[in-house]
């Protein structure tokens, strides 16, 4: 019971950010575009993502390694599963993470330096 309750608020949470950029909030593209510098500013150590940004770099080597054609293989239809809980996972992290960190750009590019 529990774990459906977490599934359903991350399945909530990631149609509200795909929503949000029609209303207001940073376009996809402006998000795809922010992967970059917040991989750059997390390995400077600027911005504070670290362990959320490395399991995102896990979660997407995960999704296309070849490793994971194991369970396909095997357990075909459980192992489709993973992979949709997984793309779903990271998509939901990207989508709110990315618009942690453009806000932090914007907090930051605020702070003038003396």
């Amino acid at each position: 019971m529990a774990r459906t309750l977490k599934r359903t608020a991350a399945f909530t949470a990631l149609a509200r950010a795909l929503v949000s950029g029609a209303r207001g909030g940073p376009s996809i593209g402006k998000r795809l575009a922010a992967l970059p510098r917040m991989f750059t500013a997390t390995a400077r150590g600027e911005y504070d993502g670290g362990l959320r940004v490395a399991l995102m770099a896990a979660a997407t080597a995960y999704v296309v390694s070849p490793i994971d054609v194991i369970p396909e293989a095997f357990l075909f239809v459980f192992g489709l599963v993973d992979d949709a809980v997984m793309i779903a996972w990271l998509a939901g992290t990207v989508l709110s993470e990315t618009e942690r960190f453009l806000e932090w750009e914007k907090q930051r590019d605020r702070v003038v330096v003396v």
